[in-house]
């Protein structure tokens, strides 16, 4: 099917690119809620997402303090389900505790909860914003930690066409086009993207044997985009997404990826009863390999081949916006969401041979209805808005036979469950001086367990972990207290002191060590130990957040900062874990972009950080130097030449449990040439 996404993309896109000012449509959602002020958010513009250093918009969200993925790589070398996005030290595991939307619709993958990032390019994107804190009733659950949104290209953000071309280091390629322009009386445009790469070798090099090697990558996407007028007040929006992703982990046997393309149908009507409807499909299909590699790091074995993981997401949110006066805004919605999916995999290899085979998942649905009301009084602003979701879990699944007999090893049928989730946010934005903002908020949130945390059991390495199907939803509460000051005409500080409290987060919890074996899992090899998904009591997370901002003629500044305190709370099996780190948490996080014209710098640190949920395996803390440069050569040429980690700092991304570091990108540099007209 992606095979055939360009041609259909071209069949929407082709008639006619032509000037129609009778009618100006926007291409985007009703306007931002007026009580999104009291929350605090921050927006990265266009040339920020499609300027970075690697090119990638997974590095530019890197810009937001707090902003993680599961482990530090990126998504050339990380393996796809490491790669759930979170906020506020809450840590997390694959699945994404922050939640992703482009144009209002989920983009998490809807077996597993983790994030394509090489589906997204900054080209098509006119912003991305993020907003921290959980609650965000308006898009439906899941926002645990925060929301970031994506918004694709309106008229006013491009018109005509563009394309780069670029070679960087270990034989990468990276080549990118956008046409976009008027449509009959409308607006449309068509972004390509491709990357490829040799890769690097992830294992340090004082630890590496004849079994690593390099970590190629190819990872082409397609987004075509319509927006045509149904009446002076009424535009319909139609998209289309369409990526392939591929992988390799560092040896032989290690490939993982998948594909997937998604299609949305949105209505939007800004008159005076404002509404918009929107429906929309996703669909994936995964696949990863995992092997063992003995101590000598010379010898690779296949341990398990998920070779098919399909799923579906499937949903619709409709929103009305009446008009209750001048001064006041009310929001009330419902939406829908289902995901089903289904991991097929063979493993218990025996002379490079697989023995058994396994299917495990399910289905989840749910359906929710919100309101939420603003006020704007004398320079006082109050919002609050509550949500109900009725949440469904079914046709779960863990089977496993021998693959010579088909005979059953393992037959479990998870039983139906259900459940409400009342959930809620209030807020408030005093202007306290002309150019000064106070807010204040308290929010409720929570996430549903993906398909992957309740049924499928995993290895990495000689770490295995358990599946649970009895896990319970997550459930956040939290409150923040921040300012806004826009210090001068052009320069902005914001700051925020946060207290979250995720109950029943879900965690890989450590339960016994190899050799042995473990109900769920098998046999676990000496070295390696054996977990199991399992609901924590609660993590803790209380800290501070400073984003600051500065332009002056062609020069600009921007900063963030965040500071973490995050602490599990566990009792019963998980009572060693009491008031240890979270995996994957740094307590501080910082970046910093200075640039000037064409020219930028970009500059990250991230503390040190505990791999596993006992703390004791430690990645160290990083420093980190991007540096771009445009020259500009005639009003449609510009080189380029764009330099990530440029000092080769060593970003530990993981380290298994005898010890094997394994790191994130070393030095890429890249030089290429952009045409516009």
């Amino acid at each position: 099917m992606i095979r055939r996404l360009p041609l259909l993309a071209l069949a929407l896109s082709t008639p006619a690119f032509a000037d129609d000012d009778d009618i100006i449509v926007t291409g985007t959602l009703l306007t931002q809620g007026r009580g999104d002020i009291a929350y605090d958010s921050i927006t990265l513009d266009r040339d920020r997402l499609a300027g970075s250093a690697s090119g990638r918009v997974e590095d530019a969200l890197r810009d937001v303090a707090g902003l993680q993925q599961f482990r530090r790589t990126d998504a050339r070398s990380a393996n796809a389900t490491s790669q759930g996005a979170t906020l506020r030290g809450l840590g997390g595991n694959a699945s994404s505790r922050a939640l992703l939307v482009l144009d209002g619709v989920p983009q998490s993958d809807p077996f597993g909860g983790w994030v394509t990032w090489p589906a997204y390019d900054g080209q098509w994107l006119s912003s991305v914003r993020i907003t921290r804190g959980g609650g965000a009733g308006a898009y439906g659950p899941g926002a645990l930690s925060g929301t970031i949104e994506m918004t694709s290209i309106a008229p006013q953000d491009a018109a005509g066409s563009s394309a780069s071309l670029a070679y960087g280091s270990r034989q990468s390629v990276e080549a990118k086009g956008l046409l976009s322009g008027g449509l009959g009386g409308g607006f449309g445009f068509i972004g390509v993207n491709y990357a490829r790469g040799d890769g690097f070798v992830p294992i340090i090099a004082r630890q590496r044997g004849t079994a690593d090697r390099a970590a190629p990558y190819e990872q082409p996407s397609l987004h075509a985009r319509a927006v045509m007028p149904l009446s002076a007040q009424t535009e319909v929006q139609a998209s289309l997404l369409g990526f392939t992703d591929r992988r390799t982990r560092g040896t032989i046997l290690s490939g993982n990826g998948g594909d997937g393309a998604d299609a949305s149908l949105r209505i939007v009507h800004a008159g005076r009863w404002a509404w918009t409807a929107l429906t929309y499909l996703q669909m994936r299909k995964f696949q990863s390999r995992f092997v063992s590699i003995n101590a000598a790091r010379d010898t690779v074995l296949q341990t398990v081949d998920q070779h098919n993981v399909p799923s579906t997401g499937v949903g619709a949110k409709l929103e009305l916006r009446p008009p209750v006066g001048a001064r006041t805004e009310v929001r009330i919605g419902t939406d829908w969401r289902r995901t089903t999916g289904v991991t097929k995999e063979l493993f218990t290899y025996v002379a490079g041979l697989p023995t058994r085979s396994r299917e495990a998942g399910g289905e989840s649905n749910t359906l929710g209805a919100y309101a939420e009301a603003t006020a704007e009084l004398e320079g006082l602003t109050l919002t609050g808005g509550a949500r109900a979701d009725y949440w469904s879990i079914a046709n779960g699944r863990l089977i496993e036979r021998t693959l010579a007999t088909s005979a059953l090893i393992r037959n479990d049928i998870a039983p139906k469950r259900t459940g409400w989730e009342p959930t809620g946010r209030i807020g408030m934005a005093w202007k306290a001086a002309p150019a000064l903002t106070i807010r204040s908020a308290a929010y409720l949130g929570w996430r549903l367990p993906t398909l992957n945390e309740l049924y499928r059991p995993f290895r990495v390495g000689a770490d295995a972990t358990a599946a649970n199907p009895a896990l319970k939803p997550e459930r956040m509460k939290g409150a923040e207290i921040g300012f806004d000051w826009f210090v001068a005409e052009h320069a902005r500080i914001s700051a925020t002191a946060f207290a979250n409290r995720l109950d029943d987060a879900i965690a890989n919890v450590t339960l016994g060590s190899g050799p042995g074996v473990f109900p769920g899992v098998g046999f676990v090899a000496a070295g390696g130990a054996y977990r199991q998904r399992q609901n924590l009591d609660a993590i803790s997370a209380r800290g501070l957040e400073i984003d600051a901002s500065y332009r002056v003629q062609d020069w600009r500044l921007q900063t963030s900062y965040a500071y973490t305190r995050a602490r599990v709370k566990g009792s019963g099996l998980a009572l060693p874990l009491n008031g240890l780190r979270p995996a994957q948490v740094p307590s501080h996080m910082a970046s910093a972009t200075i640039g000037w014209k064409g020219l930028s710098l970009t500059g990250r640190y991230v503390s040190s950080q505990f791999e596993d949920d006992g703390n004791t395996r430690t990645l160290q803390d990083a420093i980190t130097l991007d540096a771009v440069a445009d020259i500009p050569v005639s009003d449609h040429v510009t080189l380029f030449a764009r330099g990530e980690n440029i000092t080769n700092a060593r970003v530990e991304a993981a380290i298994s449990g005898n010890g094997i570091i394994e790191r994130a990108s070393p030095r890429t540099l890249w030089v290429g040439i952009r045409v516009k007209r």
